[in-house]
């Protein structure tokens, strides 16, 4: 492939074997003309196109017309090509630890992953992050002082998911400008940018997403690599800067070799391709796969912030599904007691702990002939209940993220996706100042409820903490800890 291709977005895994019916590699079957892409800014994400979805079919519309000429080819390192300064590209330091004391890495099991879920976060002139890989496990944590990038790299896995969901650049970064590196020089067309990725394991083995941003002086992709066993699948360049569009080339395999067409510049060419690929071939089939997984995995992911001070007021009924910041906590759980005793009961049991005082169990109260409801904590017998309104801010966030670990997409305010049953996805959680208001007790709680969870694959967790949950994670097998430094 184009070697400023491989200075966008990395270069790509050594080629491996050729099935002798799949055609040949893409590699192999990219002509010397192939767009040039500037090293400097990068691919990016695309779009809420998911397989099936007719909200993506618009987005499959890509500019049409002749291409131009080839944008100039820029450097390979990761100066000013990739927003970064030119220098040493290791990154902060990630110990595999996940085992008593911190040793030993995350327990993943050895067979392929019946879900999809993202194993791996790779950021490169990302915030402060530089050629970083973060190992991703059912449980993971991010730890480190202030400024070490705990946040962007919660960000940026948010961000890709929401591409993965079909949200466009200005939707997945509002701020682009925030993620280039402090010290990054812009190249002699005053562009700078950022590099992202990821790798998706499931049913279909590893794949790898590799993506280029370009976030100055306008958003858009440079460069996406989709590959599998060091073959590219599907790889994008920006050809003709002029133009709203990337040129894409994908695998079809037979006598074709290679399908090429223009791509919106400001989506995830992964997500169009269900729209886009036939499958008629067995290297067609290989790529709807692999983009399949990897949106799927994407699409199932649920950022979580709980907002005290929005969750004590009562709510209308709606539909019982949790937001984000999780202020209609009382309407959903009306909805968990009446449709869900079992998690409701566990999530009452979580109470106990994570709560002042004695718990019985959690009601909910509503006005006779409907109108606002109300949740409170039953404290028994001959005792009035306290109103979920009177808790303090440490106690509201933890039944928040409690009912979240317990529960499942159906109860969430999100979009997974409908092509397969939720037994076949597993959601993650993200939450960045997971422990933020809680005591030790509440923080090692949820951590028991995570593990528990991730144990049977439902539900992952990856959240940045503080330092007093991340000694008390060190010491406990499952949970994959990610040290920091600034």
């Amino acid at each position: 492939m184009d070697a400023t291709l491989d200075a966008a977005v990395g270069p790509a895994p050594a080629p491996a074997a050729l099935a002798p019916d799949s055609g040949p590699a893409l590699a192999d079957a990219e002509p010397a003309d192939t767009p040039t892409v500037p090293a400097q800014a990068g691919a990016a994400p695309a779009g809420r196109a998911a397989p099936g979805r007719a909200g993506a079919a618009a987005a499959a519309e890509a500019p049409a017309g002749p291409d131009a000429s080839a944008a100039p080819a820029a450097s390979a390192d990761e100066g000013p090509a990739s927003g970064a300064p030119a220098g040493p590209t290791g990154g902060p330091a990630v110990p595999p630890q996940a085992g008593p004391g911190g040793s030993g890495p995350p327990a993943e099991p050895a067979q392929p992953h019946r879900r999809p879920v993202v194993t791996e976060l790779r950021l490169s002139a990302f915030g402060p992050h530089r050629s970083a890989a973060f190992p991703l496990g059912p449980v993971t944590l991010f730890a480190g002082p202030s400024g070490s990038g705990k946040s962007q790299a919660l960000t940026a896995y948010e961000s890709l998911a929401g591409l993965g969901s079909g949200a466009t650049l200005e939707e997945a970064f509002p701020d682009p400008r925030a993620r280039i590196p402090d010290l990054a020089v812009p190249d002699a067309q005053r562009r700078r940018g950022f590099r992202l990725g990821c790798t998706v394991d499931g049913p279909a083995g590893p794949v790898r997403l590799d993506l280029a941003v370009q976030a100055e002086p306008t958003l858009r992709i440079v460069g996406e690599r989709l590959t599998q066993d060091g073959r590219i699948l599907l790889a994008t360049a920006l050809r003709d800067p002029g133009r709203r569009s990337v040129q894409a080339a994908w695998l079809t395999g037979g006598a074709i070799g290679v399908t090429r067409a223009p791509l919106p510049d400001d989506r995830l060419g992964t997500a169009l391709l269900p729209l886009r690929v036939a499958g008629s071939t067995a290297g067609q089939r290989q790529v709807l796969a692999a983009a399949e997984q990897v949106v799927v995995a994407l699409r199932s992911v649920f950022p979580c912030d709980p907002r005290p001070d929005r969750m004590r007021a009562a709510v209308p009924p709606g539909e019982g599904r949790l937001l984000g910041d999780c202020a209609n906590l009382a309407d959903v759980l009306r909805r968990t007691r009446h449709e869900c005793g079992t998690r409701h009961a566990l999530l009452a049991g979580a109470a106990r702990t994570g709560c002042a005082g004695p718990v019985a169990g959690l009601d909910v109260r509503a006005r006779a002939g409907g109108g606002p409801v109300t949740a409170v904590l039953d404290r028994g017998p001959a005792r009035p209940a306290t109103e979920l309104a009177r808790l303090g801010a440490g106690e509201l966030r933890f039944l928040a993220l409690a009912l979240v670990l317990l529960t499942g997409p159906g109860v969430l305010a999100m979009d997974p996706a409908a092509e397969l049953l939720s037994a076949q996805q597993a959601l993650t959680v993200l939450a960045d100042g997971f422990d933020r208001g809680l005591d030790r007790r509440q923080s090692a709680e949820l951590l028991r409820l995570a593990l528990l969870s991730g144990s049977r694959g439902h539900i992952r967790l990856v959240a940045a903490v503080g330092e007093d949950t991340a000694e008390t994670a060190r010491r406990l097998p499952g949970v994959a800890m990610v040290d920091l430094t600034a």
